[in-house]
């Protein structure tokens, strides 16, 4: 049983006869971390050496504060990753076919104060040019291609996410209502010319009239504005499972506003452009990963306040006397794994988790009942999963082999059930399940896959529920203990490149060599 029935009938799908496409089910780094971190167990160790820098984490923070640290050029710095593939979930594979995502897939456009993002995409000939205020120009090729994004319902397939077909005058009303509301909160600034809502979020405002909105959901803020409309709320909840694996009634309000507002520029502009690649942010992850030095299969078990660390590497227990360590983990991993956290109640977070698999098809499948034509992001209206992504999309092409990336976030209110459901979930289960959701636009797409690869990310990402983005425990995170930083989306209590990417350069700027 996967969620409590059988895997194709709990997403509201009929069953297939035929057995269910092969492939592999991936736990990245799971076993590792259980055995070693968890159970904490630190060994003897006779071989030691010494770094300027560690860095503990290879994911977006770690190889952030390894490419900002090179560029100072630091030379002698290395990172300690968990796992076999760098990148966290931001990472990417690739077929015969094409390149595409394990994870994260998009970033936003950078705006013009995000230098250091901006060096980081010129680096990989991202960057076309500047507008004459200084924002930076996106690759054409880059900018997500249109149709960004369709969704199924009623039997068909219509453009963009929020259902216009259909929608009465009180819809509209509201609609626009909601626009003004984000078109406010866009412009505002307090008294030091901060934006309420930045990318990052270090470049925002920490003004009470924002951080207030923590304290309520943002199905709350949005029912206090008589914002009731089904069409409305359903784009409510689409977002904040998407980036937060979470239902509007249990997402921060700041969050919520956040998601919409700080990709707004300003009143009356359109959101800044997505930018992707058909590996999504494993593209970033690559470019930071040729500045950094990487030992993998290592399993960080203690480190102190001055700088010594005790791992587990493929060869055997060693420890590392270091100048400076930036620990780059989630939070309840740094919580674990040094010293001086284990006792101070930092608490752990809330975690979401996550089901990614990817379809490889060697043709296109039929569509059922038509409607908008095949988009980079294909969303199922009433289904539980967020649907899928086409990693062939951006480069033009729409027929053919292609790998389609299907994301299932799990936004229960226990993840420790949640996670030991996935599991105790196969193969085969999971890939009846995907099956069966993607049946529901394609009903022969059982006869186009040649296999299904799947994994699960337990601590998929830090969830905002409400109270959790604006507090004390959030910034007593951020402090440095000793010759220890901390870096790591976490931090941010939003999961995004930008903000792991902020965090990892701060970390790195902290460091005084």
């Amino acid at each position: 049983m996967l969620l409590g029935a059988p895997a194709a009938l709990s997403l509201g799908c009929r069953p297939h006869d035929r057995s269910p496409p092969p492939g592999t089910l991936l736990e990245p780094g799971m076993a590792r971390a259980h055995a070693v971190i968890r159970d904490r167990t630190v060994p003897q160790v006779t071989q030691w050496r010494e770094h300027r820098v560690v860095i503990v984490g290879g994911g977006v923070a770690g190889l952030g504060a390894a490419w900002a640290l090179k560029k100072r050029g630091i030379d002698d710095v290395v990172v300690l990753e968990l796992d076999d593939v760098s990148g966290g979930t931001a990472r990417g594979g690739e077929s015969a076919v094409t390149p595409y995502p394990w994870g994260a897939h998009y970033i936003v456009a950078p705006q013009v104060e995000q230098t250091e993002l901006a060096a980081l995409l010129t680096e990989m000939g991202a960057i076309e040019g500047y507008a004459a205020d200084g924002t930076p120009i996106v690759d054409e090729a880059l900018r997500c291609r249109e149709p960004e994004e369709r969704v199924w319902h009623l039997g068909r397939w219509w453009e963009g996410l929020y259902l216009e077909a259909g929608s009465n005058p009180p819809d509209r009303t509201q609609l626009a209502r909601f626009r003004a509301e984000i078109d406010r909160w866009s412009g505002w600034k307090d008294a030091q010319g901060r934006r309420a809502f930045a990318i990052p979020r270090s470049r925002g405002s920490d003004d009470p009239e924002v951080t207030a909105l923590d304290q309520i959901s943002f199905a709350t803020w949005l029912a206090q504005r008589g914002l009731t409309s089904e069409r409305l709320r359903w784009l409510a909840d689409y977002a904040c499972r998407d980036d937060y694996a979470l239902t509007a009634a249990e997402t921060s309000a700041w969050a919520g506003i956040f998601y919409f507002a700080a990709r707004q520029r300003g009143p009356g502009l359109a959101a800044q452009t997505v930018v992707t690649w058909p590996n999504g942010n494993g593209a970033l992850v690559a470019q930071l990963a040729r500045a950094a030095t990487i030992e993998k299969g290592v399993a960080v078990v203690d480190i102190a306040d001055d700088g010594t660390i005790i791992a587990v590497g493929p060869q055997g227990p060693f420890g590392i006397r270091a100048q400076h360590v930036i620990v780059a983990t989630p939070s309840f991993v740094a919580n674990r794994i040094v010293g001086t956290r284990r006792g101070q109640g930092l608490g752990t977070a809330d975690y979401g988790a996550w089901v990614v698999a990817n379809v490889h098809l060697h043709d296109r499948p039929h569509e059922r009942g038509h409607g908008a034509p095949p988009a980079w992001d294909n969303v199922f209206r009433e289904s539980p999963s967020l649907g899928y992504v086409s990693a062939t999309h951006q480069r033009g092409r729409d027929r053919g082999p292609t790998v389609w990336t299907w994301y299932y976030p799990f936004s229960d209110a226990d993840p420790i059930a949640v996670r030991k459901r996935l599991a105790g979930a196969g193969h085969a289960e999971w890939a009846a399940t995907i099956v069966a959701d993607l049946s529901r636009a394609h009903p022969d797409v059982r006869d186009k896959i040649d296999h299904i690869d799947v994994t699960f990310w337990g601590h998929g990402m830090i969830r905002p529920r409400v109270g959790s983005t604006c507090g004390v425990e959030r910034l007593a995170r951020i402090q440095p203990h000793g010759r220890v930083h901390f870096a790591h989306t976490d931090l941010s209590g939003i999961a995004l490149f930008e903000e792991a990417f902020d965090h990892g350069l701060r970390a790195a700027r902290e460091i005084e060599l």
